[in-house]
């Protein structure tokens, strides 16, 4: 019989404690430490397999022909898009997000999708059939050939996808639902999520079939359970969005079959997630009159083009300390932006709260938003619109430069087909200012520059001043 060993495990990052105690000290979170019983045989009682002649492994060459099965396309684009063109044979996915924000609803739709040319099983540990059935009623997938069951034993999932009819998609919703009786451990815990990946993805690289697993997040956001789920994964994906937003970004963070940083926007509606294929509209509000504090930043999410307004606001500061509020950007990104503003271009915000917003629920972190950020904040700041019509990018060293960005002829273009006629940039190349077509280029070369554009005499500030205001 094997031996029981006790450990405290923090089921926050996974880190082992020689004795309970209130605050991890790996992690720093409170409350998280809980007492576990190891099993010293290995997951599923084969005390025995440890005396058995270990059988030698055959190693091929590098060079030799690879048998490898084309990609599942699930016919919905943007989902296709964030895992690089379909779903890899054999490999395993890991969606997260908060709760609520839709990764049930989706992988039903992709089941649904894939079910016309592949069997797929959905596999629920949080809801029944029936309920997993009245969802589909909702969107409109019930006639879909998709095999459910509601099941958190790994032991009895492993023998029914061991079948001669096994699928070739699983779906597992969620992760932490699941358990091995091997371990005493309650389900959600650390060694019984760690426990059931490793156990449903070797069947899946076995049996050459595609696992999707939901797993949930933490309140700092990240996926809950050990961090070594997201290393045994294939794929990792986020889904992001403001509760009261419609739009969901799903973000690729890791992708061995395709790249990362890709996303795919999606539309919650009343009959489930709905595609969003041109996001750059979506994301842009439609105004006649130039208003301050607002900036067009055409930047590059993954391989994708996209426009999406910066709004700020900045307003004279009753505290001591003034704020700092940031949505959809990195706080200290924007510190930084502030700091260099006022010792390379004179403009001061050290008596001013600053709020900076994304619009849209869109969240940003590439550094060519840069420029975008700091001329919305001088046009807040000086209370005069950026230049109508005008897109901006670029990326702001600590010596004030403004320094060029990759992919700059794809944020033009992009630009160009949504109807903007002018670009704030940095110095370019002349191959992108080759392909700016019909656009009005101006090149910014440090930030001094780019507080010149707001001052009253400043002929862009006359074009983008509403008739009956005074500058």
């Amino acid at each position: 019989m094997a031996r029981k060993d006790t450990r405290y495990v923090c089921q926050s990052c996974g880190a082992l404690h020689p004795r309970w105690g209130g605050r991890c000290d790996a992690c720093g979170e409170w409350n998280s430490i809980v007492e576990e019983i190891a099993e010293s045989g290995p997951v599923g009682g084969r005390s025995g397999s440890r005396s058995r002649k270990a059988r030698a492994i055959e190693l091929v060459e590098l060079s030799g022909k690879s048998d490898s099965t084309p990609r599942r396309r699930t016919g919905i684009d943007e989902f296709d898009r964030v895992v690089g063109g379909g779903l890899v044979p054999g490999s395993a996915l890991l969606i997260g997000g908060d709760p609520g924000i839709g990764k049930s609803t989706l992988l039903l739709q992709v089941a649904a999708a894939l079910s016309g040319g592949a069997r797929v099983a959905y596999i629920s540990g949080e809801e029944s059939v029936d309920q997993v059935r009245m969802r589909a009623q909702r969107l409109g997938v019930a006639g879909a050939a998709v095999g459910l069951a509601a099941a958190t034993d790994v032991v009895e999932i492993l023998a029914a996808l061991n079948a001669p009819d096994a699928p070739d998609v699983v779906v597992v919703d969620s992760i932490q639902t699941m358990y091995v009786d091997a371990l005493d451990s309650a389900p959600g815990t650390v060694a019984q999520v760690r426990a059931s990946a490793q156990e449903l993805i070797r069947a899946a690289k076995r049996r050459g079939f595609t696992l999707l697993l939901v797993g949930h997040v933490t309140k700092e956001g990240a996926i809950a359970g050990p961090r070594v789920l997201e290393h045994m994964v294939d794929t990792v994906l986020y889904f992001e969005g403001e509760r009261g937003h419609q739009f969901r970004i799903l973000r690729a963070v890791k992708n061995r079959f395709g790249p990362t940083d890709e996303i795919g926007v999606f539309e919650m509606t009343g009959g489930g997630l709905a595609e969003v294929a041109n996001p750059s509209q979506l994301f842009l509000s439609d105004r006649e009159v130039p208003v301050t504090g607002a900036a067009v930043f055409a930047g590059i999410e993954g391989s994708r083009p996209m426009l999406v307004e910066i709004q700020a606001l900045v307003a004279a500061s009753p505290l001591g300390t003034p704020r700092r509020a940031v949505v959809g950007w990195d706080g200290g990104r924007l510190a930084m932006v502030l700091a260099v503003l006022e010792a390379r271009a004179g403009v001061r915000f050290s008596s001013n709260d600053v709020y900076l917003n994304v619009a849209g629920g869109l969240r940003i972190n590439e550094p060519a938003a840069d420029l975008a950020v700091a001329a919305a904040l001088v046009s807040s700041l000086t209370g005069r619109p950026v230049p109508p019509g005008s897109v901006v990018f670029g990326e702001i060293g600590l010596s004030g430069e403004v320094r060029p960005v990759a992919q700059a002829e794809a944020r033009l273009k992009e630009a160009r087909k949504l109807g903007f006629g002018a670009a704030l940039t940095p110095p370019l190349r002349r191959a992108a200012a080759a392909q700016a077509g019909g656009l009005e280029l101006r090149e910014i070369a440090d930030l001094a520059e780019l507080a010149l554009l707001f001052e009253a005499g400043s002929p862009a500030v006359r074009a983008a001043t509403p008739r009956g205001v005074q500058v």
